[in-house]
């Protein structure tokens, strides 16, 4: 009386291990840089931009360790493979640029009290070239930022990065046009709030996923519409909708037809098309009932088909 029908496509995400090398090794050397004329100058915003493009690092390997985990194939302990890695790469990512903000802060409003002078060239140089740096990073990863959350969190935290280094050179103009000790720190809390409030839907979206939410651009009433005007279909229940990881989503539904047997690999085959071209879900678990069994599947009400 039922058809399992489990089409679930292997999409991996495109191949960004030149790009994670790359721009590990770019900002690698940047925070040398960085920290070096930070501690030469005595400037806490190119200190603290050093950490911060510290935390990149760890965030951009972190963000190709998930990457590579999510393409390990599933085994017999591990049938989804190791997919949600992405997501956790993403969640730990975010949490990492929060707690490195949530200090920047702190020591920026001790700095405060007592601003002290800097090298406003100097702060102008080394940021132009985090200008440069984290421009270029952030390109490699362009092309993958809609597709996935793992690579969208690495492209907007380098570009963030960019237009951190942006407001650097910004304040050390500032220092040599008006010899304004104090925009040392308001520049390092300005740093702080632009990047937490880049990085807190990035925070929040990873936290919804790994709790299996709905993503963000499926509209489940919507999947619910499309299920219901297939040919046939009288009624959806049991339908989930999950995040496998950063770039594939999966469905599982059970779908109750008018005429038992009659076109169910029509209904399943434009199911699977319908949920792909509108929804970008690959992965389509579908159980295909007669009004009599589904009557006695008490997966309607949250337990288990009798």
């Amino acid at each position: 009386m039922s058809a399992g029908h489990d089409h679930g496509h292997d999409h991996t995400p495109a191949e960004f291990n030149s790009a994670f090398a790359i721009g590990i090794a770019l900002n690698m050397a940047f925070v040398a840089i960085e920290a070096v004329y930070g501690w030469k100058i005595n400037s806490l915003a190119l200190l603290a931009d050093a950490g911060h493009n510290l935390s990149d690092v760890a965030g951009l390997v972190l963000a190709w360790g998930g990457a590579l985990a999510g393409r390990l194939r599933p085994d017999a302990r591990h049938t989804y493979g190791w997919k949600r890695a992405s997501i956790l790469a993403a969640f730990f990512n975010a949490l990492l640029l929060l707690l490195a903000m949530g200090s920047l802060a702190w020591e920026a409003l001790g700095r405060l009290g007592s601003p002290e002078a800097t090298q406003g060239w100097t702060i102008i140089a080394v940021a132009g070239v985090g200008i440069v740096v984290n421009t270029a990073t952030a390109l490699l990863f362009m092309r993958g930022r809609k597709g996935d959350l793992n690579i969208r969190g690495a492209f907007l935290h380098m570009a963030g990065d960019a237009l951190v280094s942006l407001g650097v050179v910004v304040g050390g103009a500032l220092y040599l046009w008006q010899g304004w000790a104090w925009i040392d720190p308001v520049m390092s809390l300005a740093i702080a709030v632009i990047i937490v409030a880049g990085t807190w839907s990035l925070f929040s979206q990873s936290l919804h996923l790994l709790f299996d939410g709905v993503p963000g651009q499926v509209d489940l009433a919507q999947v619910r519409r499309l299920l219901l005007g297939l040919p046939g279909v009288t009624e959806v229940h049991d339908l989930h909708v999950w995040a496998m990881g950063t770039s594939q989503i999966a469905l599982t539904a059970h779908l109750v037809l008018a005429g038992a047997g009659a076109g169910t690999d029509a209904v399943l085959q434009e199911a699977e098309h319908e949920l792909h071209e509108h929804f970008d879900i690959r992965h389509v678990t579908l159980q295909v009932e007669s009004a009599a069994y589904a009557s006695r599947c008490a997966l309607r009400t949250g337990t288990a088909c009798s």
